[in-house]
């Protein structure tokens, strides 16, 4: 009984760790300090699809604060009975189910999670050069893929978003945290090169 308590309290203590956040979000290098493979991930995505690794972390930073599990909040009718979200969201980039089919139907990746850090990075890697593809943005422009990727690339040929004044600025929003993640970022890049620990041991 007592290994069995002993098991489970190991078990929640390690989830516990993997769901933690990191502390200090408004600085991308502290955020790979302290997530040591979210780097390595966003780089791999930089490298296969060409989306920087600043505007990334913008969008995942807007859309969840780098929680893994969240999703939109559920009304209650009358207080007591649970009523269907407003989307399918999920994850950390907070993509619905339709797109995250998608997604995979469109690289192979079955096995991929928006729980998993590396499977949103490379999504959303995949994404913004589908963007690229289809709206002609450019993938260095935070403000427009963020429109793109919350309206839907139809939402967002037919300027859904200019009827949205919040979401603009919302957008504008995501574009200055990419900007400042990508000044910080040259300041201690060469720092997180493979095999980087901050660790002596």
């Amino acid at each position: 009984m007592v290994r069995a308590v002993c098991c489970f309290v190991c078990f929640f203590l390690l989830a516990s760790c993997a769901a933690t956040v990191p502390k200090n979000q408004s600085n991308l290098c502290s955020i790979f300090y302290e997530k040591e493979s979210w780097y390595a991930d966003a780089l791999a995505s930089q490298k296969k699809w060409g989306t920087p690794i600043a505007v990334q972390m913008a969008i995942i930073y807007q859309e969840s604060a780098y929680q893994s599990n969240v999703r939109p909040p559920r009304d209650w009718f009358l207080g007591l009975i649970p009523l269907p979200r407003s989307s399918s969201a999920y994850g950390y980039g907070q993509a619905q189910d339709s797109t995250w089919d998608w997604y995979i139907k469109s690289t192979g990746n079955s096995g991929a999670d928006r729980d998993d850090f590396d499977d949103v990075t490379d999504f959303i890697g995949w994404y913004t050069n589908v963007t690229q593809r289809k709206l002609k943005i450019s993938k260095w422009d935070a403000e427009n893929q963020y429109l793109a990727y919350h309206e839907g690339h139809g939402g967002y040929s037919r300027g859904s978003f200019r009827a949205k004044p919040w979401l603009r600025k919302v957008a504008k929003k995501v574009a200055k945290n990419a900007g400042r993640y990508g000044a910080q970022l040259k300041t201690c890049e060469s720092s997180l090169a493979p095999g980087w620990s901050i660790w002596p041991f």
